[in-house]
């Protein structure tokens, strides 16, 4: 709960008030150039080459730049260049099935199954799946019939390896670029929590700062390749990473208890934001090599699809949803129903709930039927030559600048934006018929969407923040004998490492869930974002530890450290790790705040450490606050 010194938050608004709002968003002046040159130079390109269809079916393959950002550059170029291909795929085989109308919208809704489940799975944000459905129905209805299927798919390649070009530019001056610049915004939000706390402004800044900490922790562990050690500068960040979580602990502490916080706090914390910039380069440890057995990206696809498990439920939402528009759509003659897919996927793919939901569709049903007066004056005057590329550049940039502010006032570019492409840069014949199908088209869609949502509501219990910190120590206690009898390979072994992978999976799942949830449980996962990341270290450190005991006995590294030897564990020291997460569930259960920890091996010394220093810090009852444990768990 608050301390005294909180206030009440602001119920945020809803309805047609929430669609004229603006929100609090940030400036994104690099992101929004780099999506307008993507999308503005291959036009370009076609004009130069005297095809201009061919120019606008490549910028399909520039949507490729609004992905990745914020990744680190090595994990960054591998899912651009997937990305990529993938929306050569998605328009070339939305062109070859069009000429069955059945066949194509059942291609278009295999493809947006696929890319929900994939997307959402390996955590690539919006536009996520919308997208790769979009660039199938755009590239479908384009007017570009001297462009086979093969031929389209290629060209939506070659403009999504120019994005995919002018997205990496920054890895030549600066390869930890993206590491460094996410503990620096961690710094930054953490910093401002502390100096808004007591003042009206603490819920919105807490908000920021546990979303800032989460995202760093994501570049500096979870987009890391999965069998590699850190380097120096790596190892240095997470080393100020690891501190930031310290501090931000001990300000919401202070906050809880109603008690100012040490003015020195925020000093720290900004000194820490300055070293990103700069980090110091420390050796690796073996303790902070967390990504070593991280859920592979097949795990991870696998763990997605499992019985019960919400990213099913989504998934299952897009594919009933796609079928039913594409039905209905289909039934009452319109020639477009791909389109109508589309806007139900835009409005399911992200597992959302209900009012927001609603709130999304109302946006971008407005928004569409506005834009149309913008995409009929547009395409009235037919702009040629230099002016098309400068339009699409000014139309995506515009965008890029309002989406996070204003998703409405967006919606009415990206009309444009779409409606431009699909004229393949001819004059329309028939204009008005074209506009009145693509606002039908989008509010059959938002309406099918908002339908099927309602009718698959999950009727059980879902699955709480809580209740996925407690499955990660009880996944990380039935690891840990393995550890001590030195059985690490045996069949028994290997299940209760993946089951310990899937639980930790779990966890940050549950947290990105929670965080993106109703303002109560929004409130506890910021609360509660300390013990999330100590939980995941813990997890991890258990994982890398199983790693490093499959090593030959006496393998050294470079340094000539056993590192075997730092993954021992004995008997007593698995008593002593289980003795400490019986405690620290007692007192959350409880509700009280968890008694001072006995002997712990080296192993998990610290991490425990930190785990309980995070729940002495927020007040160990914020785990009860988000629904506890079902009674069959506890």
């Amino acid at each position: 709960m608050e301390g005294s010194t909180a206030q009440a938050p602001r119920k945020a608004p809803v309805g047609i008030r929430a669609a004229l709002s603006l929100k609090s968003a940030r400036r994104r002046w690099l992101f929004s150039l780099r999506a307008g040159v993507c999308m503005a130079v291959p036009v370009l390109a076609g004009q130069l080459a005297g095809d201009v269809s061919a120019g606008l079916m490549a910028t399909i393959g520039g949507f490729t730049a609004l992905y990745g950002t914020g990744r680190p550059y090595l994990q960054r170029a591998r899912e651009l260049a997937v990305i990529g291909v993938a929306f050569g795929l998605s328009v070339g085989l939305g062109d070859a099935a069009a000429a069955v109308p059945w066949l194509g919208v059942l291609t278009v809704v295999l493809i947006a199954m696929t890319a929900t489940w994939v997307c959402n799975a390996l955590g690539i944000g919006p536009p996520g799946a919308y997208m790769f459905t979009l660039a199938c129905a755009s590239g479908t209805f384009m007017h570009a019939e001297h462009l086979s299927s093969v031929r389209s798919g290629e060209l939506v390649v070659c403009g999504a390896a120019f994005a995919w070009l002018v997205h990496m530019a920054g890895a030549v001056w600066d390869r930890r670029g993206p590491e460094k610049a996410a503990v620096g915004a961690a710094a930054v939000a953490v910093a401002d929590y502390v100096g808004s706390v007591g003042g009206g402004g603490q819920e919105s800044a807490r908000h920021q700062a546990a979303l800032a900490m989460h995202q760093a922790w994501m570049a500096l562990v979870v987009y890391q390749p999965a069998r590699s050690t850190s380097d120096g500068v790596l190892t240095g960040l997470r080393r100020l990473n690891s501190d930031l979580h310290v501090l931000f602990a001990s300000a919401m502490g202070a906050a809880e208890a109603g008690r100012p916080v040490p003015e020195a706090l925020e000093a720290e914390v900004r000194a820490i934001g300055r070293l990103a910039d700069e980090p110091p380069q420390l050796e690796p440890l073996a303790e902070e090599e967390l990504p070593l057995g991280r859920p592979s990206r097949w795990e991870v696809l696998r763990h997605a699809l499992r019985p019960g498990s919400r990213s099913l439920l989504v998934v299952a939402r897009v594919g009933v949803a796609s079928l039913v528009t594409g039905g209905v759509a289909g039934a009452l003659g319109i020639e477009r129903a791909y389109w109508a897919v589309a806007a139900a996927v835009l409005m399911l793919y992200q597992g959302a709930d209900l009012r927001r939901t609603l709130q999304r569709s109302l946006e971008r049903v407005g928004g569409t039927w506005a834009g149309l007066l913008l995409a009929a004056a547009l395409l009235a005057l037919h702009p040629r030559g230099l002016w098309l590329p400068l339009v699409m550049f000014v139309l995506q940039l515009t965008i890029e600048l309002t989406v996070l502010r204003n998703y409405a006032l967006a919606v009415l570019f990206i009309t444009a934006v779409a409606l431009t492409i699909v004229s393949g840069g001819q004059p329309v014949d028939d204009l008005s018929s074209l506009l009145l199908a693509r606002g039908v088209d989008t509010a059959i869609g938002c309406v099918v969407a908002v339908l099927v949502f309602v009718v698959m509501r999950p009727r059980g219990p879902g699955t709480h923040l809580s209740t996925a910190i407690f499955r990660a120590w009880d996944g990380v206690a039935s690891a840990l004998p393995h550890l001590a009898d030195d059985s690490v390979t045996t069949p028994e072994a290997k299940r209760a490492r993946h089951q310990l992978q899937q639980v930790t999976f779990g966890l940050t799942e549950a947290y990105e869930r929670t965080i993106n949830s109703s303002a109560r449980r929004r409130r506890t996962a910021e609360r509660l974002w300390p013990v999330v990341a100590g939980t995941q270290r813990m997890a991890y450190r258990v994982l890398a530890a199983f790693w490093q005991r499959q090593v030959p006995d006496g393998a050294r590294d470079e340094a000539g450290r056993d590192d075997v030897g730092e993954a021992r564990l004995d008997e007593t020291g698995v008593r002593q790790v289980l003795d400490a997460l019986a405690a620290l569930r007692s007192a959350s259960l409880a509700g009280g705040r968890p008694p001072p920890l006995g002997p712990l091996p080296p192993l998990l010394r610290s991490q425990l450490g930190a785990v309980h220093d995070s729940l002495t810090g927020v007040a160990a009852d914020a785990l009860p606050d988000d629904g506890g444990l079902p009674g069959s768990a506890r």
